[in-house]
């Protein structure tokens, strides 16, 4: 099995403090992600200035909600200086940067620190100029898909193949936007149905609480995962309350590491090295259940199956009935060829 891409989500968690987005990622790096991810926006380029909160993004900040996005996002964008130092300094702590841009000029920025891939948000997967933007890089790119229909999903891999894109550079990423996640909503399934829908690489985007779902989904077969954490889920803003905390992320990215190893064989029903020690002292062979004289013939309650496997196979005690003994055995003896005649 190959290794599964694992995108730790800082996103919008720094609350504009550099500081703290530095925190993050260390904490990403200690925990063992591949990636670290932000977020690369103008406030005033993504949402209008009357643009009400979702309901999630008022509740998780517990009444210290702005009353619009824009006076929220405007509080949380990172400039463009901030970002040459988190990039560098992302590098130094031996891990990779991302960062999802969510208009032109983002992705042309983005672009220009030479980052490997673009990660596109589920908000953008109906916004068909955005895709032919981040299309026309000719770079891979990772969709999320919450909110999304097969059908539009379809129409945005079009839209990126017509922009310059081959499906191998495509990756598809099941998401639930609801921060966070009901368990009845997760709909875990999909993720398989994307897959065959369009023969294309899929991974799980989540915003439930806990480890538990990011670690089946890759059981079913999700070769990347991205998942928000926080330094401190009761810190304010509209994410950290549906985040990991570090040991939580770490202990997310240690199960799916785990994981990763148990799926790693071939398939093929054979034991194992390690077990093969085990064999003999759990198995079990013939013995009598009895003290019996020389002449007993011999019926199935003669015999009794007990460890260790030191003899003869239970699965032969057919040669055995009716036989006779050519001599007299004790209770607990382990039966063996020379007792017969």
């Amino acid at each position: 099995m190959n290794k599964t891409l694992i995108i730790a989500e800082a996103g919008v968690n720094h609350n504009g403090d550099l500081a703290l987005a530095r925190q993050l990622i260390d904490a990403a790096a200690e925990a063992g992600a591949d990636y670290v991810k932000f977020q690369t926006f103008k406030a005033h380029k993504l949402v209008s200035k009357s643009a009400k909160q979702a309901d999630y993004q008022v509740k998780n900040q517990s009444g210290q909600a702005d009353d619009t996005q824009y006076s929220m996002l405007k509080k949380l964008e990172l400039s463009e200086k901030d970002h040459y130092e988190l990039q560098q300094y992302t590098e130094e702590k031996g891990i990779k940067f991302l960062s999802t841009g969510f208009d032109y000029d983002s992705i042309d920025f983005l672009d220009s620190l030479g980052l490997a891939l673009f990660k596109i948000p589920s908000g953008e997967i109906t916004n068909k100029p955005y895709l032919k933007h981040v299309g026309s890089k000719g770079k891979p790119v990772i969709l999320s898909t919450g909110m999304a229909s097969l059908k539009e999903i379809e129409e945005a891999i079009d839209v990126l193949e017509a922009a310059g894109l081959k499906k191998p550079q495509i990756s598809v990423l099941h998401c639930n936007t609801e921060y966070p996640t009901p368990m009845e909503d997760v709909n875990l399934k999909a993720m398989l149905t994307i897959r065959e829908a369009f023969k294309i690489n899929v991974g799980y985007s989540d915003h439930t609480l806990g480890i538990e779902v990011p670690v089946a989904a890759v059981a079913m077969g999700a070769t990347i995962i991205e998942k928000h954490f926080t330094l401190d889920n009761n810190l304010p803003g509209p994410d950290h309350k549906a985040s990991l905390n570090p040991e939580e992320l770490k202990s997310m990215i240690k199960a799916i590491r785990n994981i990763e190893m148990a799926l790693s064989a071939d398939g093929r029903k054979v034991p194992s090295t390690s077990e093969a020690k085990n064999k003999s002292l759990v198995r079990k062979s013939l013995y009598f259940n009895g003290s019996y004289p020389e002449g007993t013939l011999l019926q199935e309650h003669h015999f009794i199956a007990m460890r260790p496997a030191s003899g003869i196979s239970p699965m032969q005690i057919d040669d055995f009935v009716g036989r006779t003994l050519k001599k007299g055995v004790q209770e607990g003896e382990l039966v063996e060829f020379n007792h017969f005649s």
